[in-house]
């Protein structure tokens, strides 16, 4: 069944036409404006026959695309991946480890949870906001912005289309 999920994914680019990609892209420089953190969003329609024949899971592919893009690649260790793989109807939110020690698991689900709401209610763009400002929320937590100090921009804004 994954098989044929995969084969017949909808299109990333479909989903996420360019006035949607813009105002992700809107929506990621507004919330890094409230903490010192950065925040990247990823969709892919689906995996290869390689990475299926594989068994790779939405996590694995989540934590490779975190590697890929750099998300990591931080000052503070605080960059976090919102990460959509459509055919698998897979939401995934990879932390680094300034925040992974600091934000729990359920809270990261809680907005899994909320964007696959939106998702299932025909809402992608709605879906991906929502869940870019809640995670912008947990930083600004612990990473607030410092007033008077531009937050260095260490990740592109723009949402990044896999596959």
């Amino acid at each position: 069944m994954r098989w044929l999920r995969h084969l017949f994914a909808p299109s990333a680019r479909r989903l996420f036409p360019p006035a949607a990609l813009d105002a992700i892209t809107q929506a990621i420089a507004d919330g890094e404006t409230r903490h010192a953190g950065q925040v990247m969003f990823a969709v892919e329609a689906d995996l290869g026959l390689g990475a299926l024949w594989a068994g790779v899971t939405p996590r694995q592919r989540a934590e490779a695309a975190f590697a890929q893009l750099r998300t990591w690649d931080t000052h503070a260790n605080n960059g976090v991946l919102v990460y959509l793989l459509l055919a698998d109807h897979a939401i995934e939110i990879v932390a680094d480890r300034g925040l992974h020690a600091r934000v729990s698991a359920a809270q990261w689900q809680e907005v899994c949870r909320r964007m696959q709401g939106l998702l299932q209610a025909g809402e992608p763009e709605r879906a991906v906001i929502g869940a870019i400002d809640a995670a912008s929320a947990l930083i600004a937590e612990h990473y607030p912005a410092v007033p008077g100090q531009p937050n260095a921009d260490e990740l592109p804004n723009r949402p990044q289309v896999l596959g």
